[in-house]
């Protein structure tokens, strides 16, 4: 059942002139200062989510985003310093581009910070979805089988430095440690200094195809949903669990996975579609472009394959298909409830931040959905 709540801030400013007829987002360019307010809402929202009860705040790990959209580029040194400020509080990253890092050097910055806030942070990763970036840091992303090899060599490091205490590795991609005299002896292995203490690290990845869900199942990382339709939500949770059980993990639908969806509380339906609609627009005029609509047409084929929809969504179908609720509070309750039923192994529920809605707005969402819907589910017995 549900036990957990979380919020995913991807790291927008302040969009003015949003939605679907507004400013084209290849037009917004912003200073300095103003792609700095980030961290100011980063703050702002930690400490009303501490506040309020909610578990993670979630974050995204973007570069060069001088658009305003996604202006975190270093998730690590976030959730550490947004710790410090806070009690209770977890930061989770969602998720760590591996290939814009050697793999030692984010497996040691995690560590760190694992240490630093007494295990407060979530590792996340992802292979990158956007050219701009992973190519620019010299890594293979337009090459997506390069990317995916890569990738996994990464993770496979990754995991040797988290949990070995001494490991060498010799790949395609890597000589860890290359084989070089050292004070009076040939190196042989290494050991990352520091490791983590709060062992296993728990490590999620996003779902993005059939190839990626065979590979975190088998690994057994869990596995992030979001802004998903229904059917596909189907699909994907019950190939996870098949596919775990077939490794000798049996789990019940739904758990070691976590649910994103959109939301906006209000006096009614039509009253919320109609609020959030220009923010949800301002969202896929981003997104879409990069194939991030995960919805199906009536014969079930996902949007952007041969003969199904490839454009943005509407508000509207957003409803439909369950990706975005819209309306009163004990609604919202029952919306949650049904997915409970559904997906009995489902622990964790996280909310989207809409890019482009001001943060006294969300703010006040944040709140009313902690007073109003989380007490229902955190609260029982």
């Amino acid at each position: 059942m549900i036990k957990r709540f979380s919020v995913l801030y991807v790291g927008q400013i302040d969009l003015e002139d949003i939605g679907a007829d507004g400013r084209d987002p290849d037009a917004r360019r912003y200073t300095n200062e103003q792609l700095a307010q980030t961290y100011e809402h980063a703050m702002a929202l930690a400490k009303q989510m501490d506040d309020s009860g909610y578990y993670c705040l979630w974050a995204a790990e973007h570069h060069f985003q001088r658009e305003g959209y996604e202006c975190i580029p270093n998730l690590t040194l976030l959730g550490t310093h947004l710790a410090a400020h806070t009690k209770n509080l977890k930061f989770g990253a969602a998720f760590n581009i591996v290939p814009l890092w050697h793999p030692l050097r984010l497996a040691e910055d995690f560590a760190l910070g694992d240490i630093l806030t007494g295990g407060r942070l979530i590792f996340g990763i992802g292979r990158g979805y956007q050219t701009r970036e992973v190519e620019t840091f010299g890594s293979p992303l337009i090459d997506q089988d390069a990317n995916r090899e890569l990738f996994e060599e990464q993770v496979e490091i990754i995991l040797k430095a988290f949990n070995e205490e001494s490991f060498s590795h010799h790949g395609e991609h890597y000589d860890i440690p290359p084989d070089v005299p050292y004070r009076g002896y040939q190196l042989k292995d290494i050991t990352l200094v520091p490791r983590p203490i709060h062992l296993p690290v728990e490590i999620w990845q996003p779902i993005a195809s059939g190839r990626t869900l065979e590979y975190i199942a088998r690994k057994g990382i869990k596995g992030m949903v979001a802004l998903t339709g229904e059917v596909l939500v189907d699909q994907l949770f019950s190939s996870y669990r098949d596919i775990a059980a077939k490794e000798g993990r049996e789990l019940e639908l739904g758990q070691d996975m976590a649910l994103g969806i959109g939301y906006y509380i209000s006096g009614s339906q039509q009253e919320a579609i109609d609020t959030v609609r220009p923010y949800h627009d301002e969202r896929y005029k981003w997104f879409a472009p990069f194939g991030f609509v995960r919805y199906t047409d009536s014969q079930g084929r996902a949007w952007g394959t041969p003969g199904a929809p490839s454009r943005a969504p509407t508000i509207e179908e957003g409803v439909e298909q369950k990706v975005w609720y819209c309306g009163e509070p004990d609604g919202f309750i029952q919306f949650l409830r049904d997915i409970e039923e559904r997906y009995p192994g489902l622990e964790d529920v996280i909310l989207q931040w809409p890019e482009g809605m001001p943060w006294l707005e969300y703010k006040e969402q944040l709140s009313r959905f902690a007073k109003e819907v989380m007490p229902a589910f955190t609260g029982r017995s």
